[in-house]
């Protein structure tokens, strides 16, 4: 099944707004196995509108739009849908009164212009827009369709997360998709190791290899008249066969399996960050049931906060330098006991792209793991660009923990 994107708005083609849109929705629809063809951005013009609708209907099944959906003068995505699909506008009670409880607080907001929000094309469904005014709407093309959605990324993005994807689902559900995680083997080693399961697979079935940041995910689709129970079979054969590298069975973030590993225990944990200034923090505590093992952080990025909260000797630090083992295990050993955990992390590192010399060049990074066993460190060059090292590094950290915890 196939999927375009169209992206509308003057904003995205003069360089005012860079369009992230697309790479997240990219990243969505092909984790449920839809293949994205193409991504089209056009003027807030009624003439390239329809040619981009055009052309992606003679492309794709599913075709997924963003912007225009404003109540100005400039937003005409609606009123083109409207002509393109030949129906018209109508009131909508229900986006009325959506919109009405939105701006209760802002009584100032509610205008002629804002009245424009709850007129809906006749033939569209209409989806709720839970964080904003502009109704999600879908238009049935033949056997295809048309997902209408606001251009503000975090009302696109719950859009798709709770109605979009899920009304995606719904038609496709046929399809069928497992996936589980590896790491610890090189992609093309790991081809290998799958060369005779992958060709004894039958036709119905679809293996494909989705490695980031030293994670494989390897996601089974089924895309035929195949019953679930002979899927679940395949997929228990594809655990079996890469068992020795198995990190998780879902496709879950990291961050999630350990929290699951940590809760089930009845385990706590902690972290002192410095090259990653946080980032390990946010995943640790951004998903729900966070607090019942995650204890908080000391990010110590200036060497002043490593000696004061962290016990890191001084002469320690001119001797090692901050990007050392000795460094990491104090720091990874001192947060675990300050903050009364079973567990720790402590990162440290040159994430650049200054700071880096020979012997400790630009992407090395020292990270520690305390637990009740015992303190284990490891260093690792994670590339030359900083957002690619601290994210990198979230990964090593989360990844050798979930190992440990699992010993």
């Amino acid at each position: 099944m196939r999927a375009e994107i169209i992206t509308i708005g003057d904003e995205l083609l003069i360089g005012q707004v860079v369009d992230t849109n697309s790479a997240w929705m990219a990243e969505r629809l092909n984790e449920i196995g839809i293949e994205l063809y193409q991504i089209t951005s056009v003027h807030d013009q009624r003439e390239q509108i329809i040619k981009a609708l055009d052309e992606a209907f003679g492309r794709a099944d599913i075709v997924l739009t963003t912007g225009g959906l404003g109540p100005t003068n400039d937003d005409i995505t609606k009123h083109v849908l409207c002509e393109y699909f030949g129906t018209h506008l109508i009131e909508d009670e229900r986006v009325r009164a959506h919109i009405y409880d939105l701006y209760r607080e802002r009584p100032d907001v509610l205008n002629k212009l804002t009245a424009t929000q709850w007129l809906v094309p006749e033939s569209a469904e209409i989806l709720e827009n839970r964080v904003g005014s502009a109704p999600l709407m879908i238009f049935h093309h033949s056997k295809q369709i048309l997902a209408s959605m606001p251009g503000v990324p975090y009302e696109m993005k719950i859009a798709m997360e709770e109605q979009i994807l899920p009304y995606i689902g719904r038609q496709t559900a046929s399809i069928i998709h497992k996936t589980l995680q590896v790491s610890g083997i090189p992609e093309s080693a790991l081809a290998i190791l799958l060369e005779q399961y992958e060709a004894s697979m039958p036709a119905a079935l679809h293996l494909a290899y989705l490695p980031k940041d030293g994670i494989i995910r390897l996601r089974l689709s089924c895309y035929g008249e195949m019953r679930e129970t002979e899927v679940n079979k395949w997929f228990e054969d594809l655990k079996t066969l890469v068992a020795d590298y198995l990190i998780a069975d879902t496709d879950e973030p990291l961050e999630v399996i350990l929290g699951k590993i940590l809760t089930a225990k009845g385990q706590t944990i902690a972290t002192a960050e410095s090259c990653t200034g946080g980032k390990l923090a946010s995943l640790l505590s951004k998903h729900p049931g966070s607090s019942a093992f995650y204890y908080g952080s000391i990010i110590s990025y200036d060497n002043s906060v490593k000696e004061h909260l962290l016990d890191v000797p001084v002469e320690m630090i001119k001797t090692h330098g901050v990007v050392s083992e000795e460094v990491v295990r104090r720091m990874a050993e001192t947060v675990r006991k300050q903050l009364n955990t079973d567990l720790s992390i402590a990162t440290s590192g040159i994430a650049g792209p200054s700071g880096g010399s020979e012997k400790k060049p630009v992407g090395t990074v020292w990270i520690a793991w305390a637990t009740p066993a015992g303190t284990t460190a490891e260093c690792f060059h994670l590339g030359k660009l900083r957002e690619q090292v601290t994210d990198r590094a979230c990964m090593k950290a989360l990844l050798k923990m979930i190992q440990l915890c699992r010993r």
